[in-house]
């Protein structure tokens, strides 16, 4: 996926909650109980990341 920042400026922190099992897996530990932990927090810092900065798709 191609994406430009439109506002590069625009480059401070993004606060994002995640539980500690959610910390946890994306440090690469796994959770062979609940694989989806993983997943849940990569959703949560893409949508506090879409919500911080606004981007442009460009076509490959």
């Amino acid at each position: 996926m191609n994406s430009q920042a439109v506002h590069p400026e625009s480059r401070g922190p993004i606060d994002v909650q995640l539980t500690p099992d959610e910390a946890l897996a994306l440090t690469g530990v796994e959770f062979k109980g609940n694989p989806k932990i993983k997943t849940e927090a990569q959703r949560k810092i893409r949508n506090a990341f879409e919500k911080t900065f606004d981007f442009n798709s460009e076509a490959r």
